[in-house]
């Protein structure tokens, strides 16, 4: 009997292990099966870029990102474009470039300023309407100085989680910028390319990720040394731009970009001035007198309070009752919306050229960017058709323009003992700096931008001991994707070609 139930409980053992042994097997099985194709269109084309004509290729397609067990995770979409003929790849730079969000695709910096096409929409801050759109081809773009590879993150564009992977593994800024490090030591050593000079760009959050690449591609002694980074619309440190009734820094940062857009729209005196000594007069108040008076609050007497009310309303345009109810604190969305109150209409966030109008006049903030949705659909349409006509590029699945999926899952956690606050990552730039006394930076500004303001970009490079005479500071009478201004685009097109020129010298 005894040994009758001891070959029944073997054989349950051997059934139970089978079944996990199966179960395993399965589950590796439709994880393979979750793993798409890795699909690549190749092209040649030819065009001008800065007077110099010159023949390239475009590698459009994935990258499989894998993890310790060798099992695919994601897959990153990118879209190369690389001279043809170079004898010594050593001797010309490669630049990746991405967009922000989090949860961009590229194809803001890629069809807007960087790329050999670019969709042209109007100059003037107007809505560009509906289809069809002009995709023309862009002799600004820097193929003539730098092969250029846009990259999209997990979650954006035709960059997907796959296999074994999951979104949390990708959607933090920890682990985007081990993603995005990841593909990019990848793509060097696949191309050939770890000697030549390299440089990193993004906008908006893409310089949130650009410099926290600089923490996991030059620390280490597997390090990757880089030339140079490119921020377009700066935000390093989150907390000169997410107010509330605990933070008082954003006040002072929107103050300047505020005083721009009154300017911008005739809501102040600009009488024996310019822009931007008016903006300077704004900038001396805000971090002088307006500070000081945020940081006294009650303790200020009816006589400071007054002078400082009579000057806030001269910079924003703003009157001064509003600005006492407010208690002298008006964020951007208030601002947007107060500021052609009067006229029906609001300003745009991106860019504070645009206007909308809406329902209702009576709201607090405006119901939409009308800087955002005046351009987006120009946009969306250029990148999917210039895939579809040009690159040869067919996938069954959406280009994901802008998803929110990543952002409201994002993991803002920065370190090990982080308790919460706000993200602050200008000091990885600065020691970036102090380990490679080749690094530099360029950073672009729109005085019209309000999402990212300039004053707190200005605020970030002041701190942390950043090398001063490495980093060039730019200004434009445009806004966040100040690109979209016709003058500003060819500035910026040619400030960071001179960027990447004097990286030789």
């Amino acid at each position: 009997m005894h040994k009758i139930i001891k070959i029944c409980l073997m054989a349950s053992v051997f059934a139970w292990s089978a079944g996990i042994a199966h179960s395993a097997e399965e589950t590796k099985k439709e994880e393979a099966a979750k793993v798409p194709e890795i699909q690549t269109s190749v092209t040649k084309h030819t065009g001008k870029f800065n007077g110099v004509t010159l023949k390239y290729t475009v590698s459009a397609g994935d990258t499989h990102l894998k993890n310790d067990k060798g099992e695919a995770v994601a897959s990153i979409f990118s879209t190369a474009y690389t001279k043809d003929g170079v004898k010594n790849p050593a001797a010309r730079p490669i630049t990746f470039m991405f967009n922000g969000g989090p949860g961009s695709a590229s194809l803001w910096l890629h069809m807007g300023v960087f790329g050999p096409k670019r969709i042209d929409v109007p100059s003037d801050a107007v809505n560009a309407g509906a289809a069809p759109y002009s995709l023309i081809d862009n002799p600004l773009s820097l193929l003539d100085v730098t092969d250029v590879v846009f990259i999209d993150p997990v979650g954006t564009g035709y960059s997907k989680v796959v296999g074994a992977g999951k979104g949390k593994d990708f959607w933090g800024l920890n682990e985007d910028a081990k993603s995005i490090a990841k593909f990019i030591q990848m793509y060097v050593t696949k191309n050939k390319r770890w000697n030549s000079p390299k440089y990193v760009g993004g906008e908006s959050y893409g310089t949130t990720r650009t410099a926290a690449l600089v923490k996991e591609l030059q620390q280490g002694y597997n390090s990757m040394a880089l030339n140079g980074l490119i921020m377009i619309s700066s935000i390093l440190d989150f907390q000169t731009t997410d107010g509330g009734s605990a933070n008082d820094d954003p006040y002072v940062s929107f103050l300047p970009t505020f005083a721009a857009t009154a300017w911008y729209h005739g809501k102040v005196d600009k009488t024996g001035t310019t822009l931007e000594a008016f903006v300077d007069e704004a900038r001396n108040f805000a971090i002088n007198e307006y500070s000081v008076a945020l940081l006294k609050g009650n303790r200020m007497t009816d006589a400071e309070r007054e002078n400082i009310l009579t000057k806030l309303s001269r910079y924003t345009g703003l009157s001064k009752g509003y600005l006492k109810q407010a208690r002298l604190r008006v964020n951007e969305f208030r601002f947007m919306k107060e500021l052609l109150r009067d006229e029906g209409k609001v300003v745009g966030r991106l860019d504070s050229r645009f206007t909308g109008t809406e329902e209702d006049d009576a709201g607090e903030t405006f119901e939409a960017d009308p800087s955002g949705y005046g351009i987006s659909a120009a946009y969306t349409a250029a990148v999917n058709d210039y895939f579809g006509r040009t690159l040869n590029i067919e996938r069954e699945e959406r280009y994901e323009v802008l998803s929110g999926k990543p952002g409201k899952k994002w993991n803002w956690k920065q370190g090990q003992s982080w308790t919460g606050g706000y993200p602050a990552l200008g000091h990885y730039v600065a020691r970036g700096m102090r380990q490679n006394k080749d690094l530099r930076m360029y950073v672009a500004n729109g005085y019209y931008d309000m999402a990212t303001p300039f004053f707190g970009t200005e605020y970030t490079m002041a701190q942390y001991g950043l090398d001063q005479n490495r980093i060039t500071m730019d200004y434009f009478e445009a806004g966040h994707m100040m690109y979209l201004h016709h003058p500003s685009l060819e500035k910026l097109a040619k400030n960071v070609r001179q960027f990447i020129l004097d990286g030789a010298k």
